[in-house]
C-alpha cells in the first residue's frame, strides 16, 4: 500500500469518529476513557495535536518537556483543547483532511486514529466499526514493530488470529478473536482480553499487568 493510500484510510477513520463525536450530548465527553486518564475531549484534542505535528515540532516538543512522553503528549493536547467540546470537535473536524506526521510511520497513525477511536467508543457503549482492509494494516504493523506502544514485544511468542479476517501472526500458545480486539490487546488494553479466547491469553494478561 502506498502513501496516498495511507492517508485516504486515516482520513476516512477521521471523518467517522468525528461524525461519532457530533452526536455526543454535553456529558460524554467528560467521560474516562479506555487511554489512561483522559476524558473524551482530551483523546480527541490529542489526535488533533498527532494530525498537525510534523517532524520538527515534535522533536522541539519533546526536548521541551525533558524527553517525557506523558508531558510531551499532554503540553500537545493542551493546545488543541477548545473552550467547550462543540470548539474541540471542530478543530478535530479541520485536521482531518491534514497529511502532517512526524515519521513515515503512516500505519501507526492510521493505527492512532482507530484505536483512540475504540478507547472513546467502547466505554460509552457506542458502536464504532473502521474500515477492514485498514485494520489488517494496523494489526500487522503492531505485531511486527514496537513504535508508541510495545505491541511486537508483548505478544512475542504467542500466536494470534482473526476470526473475521485475514490476519494470523507469530507462535506459540493461541490468541484467538475479532481482529478488532487483538489489535486493543496489542495496543496494551486489557479490556480487550474478555473478547478474546485460547490459552495464549492468560499471559497476554500476565503480561499486560
Amino acid at each position: 500500500m502506498n502513501e496516498i493510500a495511507y492517508w485516504s484510510l486515516i482520513h476516512a477513520e477521521r471523518a467517522r469518529l468525528a461524525d461519532l463525536l457530533a452526536a455526543l450530548e454535553p456529558e460524554p465527553w467528560t467521560h474516562a476513557t479506555l487511554c489512561e486518564e483522559w476524558t473524551v475531549e482530551q483523546v480527541v484534542a490529542h489526535l488533533t495535536a498527532t494530525a498537525d505535528t510534523g517532524r520538527w515540532a515534535w522533536i522541539r516538543s519533546i526536548i521541551r518537556a525533558g524527553f517525557d512522553p506523558a508531558e510531551h503528549n499532554a503540553r500537545l493536547l493542551e493546545r488543541k483543547l477548545g473552550a467547550s467540546p462543540e470548539e474541540t470537535l471542530e478543530k478535530f473536524r479541520e485536521s482531518i483532511a491534514l497529511t502532517i506526521a512526524p515519521t513515515k510511520d503512516l500505519q501507526a497513525f492510521l493505527g492512532e486514529v482507530i484505536i483512540h477511536g475504540q478507547d472513546i467508543a467502547r466505554p460509552l457503549g457506542l458502536g464504532l466499526t473502521p474500515d477492514a482492509a485498514a485494520t489488517v494494516e494496523v494489526a500487522r504493523y503492531l505485531a511486527a514493530k514496537d513504535f508508541a506502544v510495545n505491541s511486537k514485544t508483548l505478544v512475542r511468542g504467542l500466536a494470534l488470529s482473526a476470526a473475521d479476517a485475514d490476519f494470523e501472526t507469530g507462535s506459540g500458545p493461541e490468541v484467538t478473536g475479532r481482529l478488532l480486539d487483538l489489535v486493543m490487546a496489542m495496543a496494551g488494553r486489557p479490556e480487550a482480553l474478555a473478547g478474546l479466547t485460547g490459552g495464549g491469553v492468560s499471559e497476554l494478561r500476565r503480561r499486560m499487568s
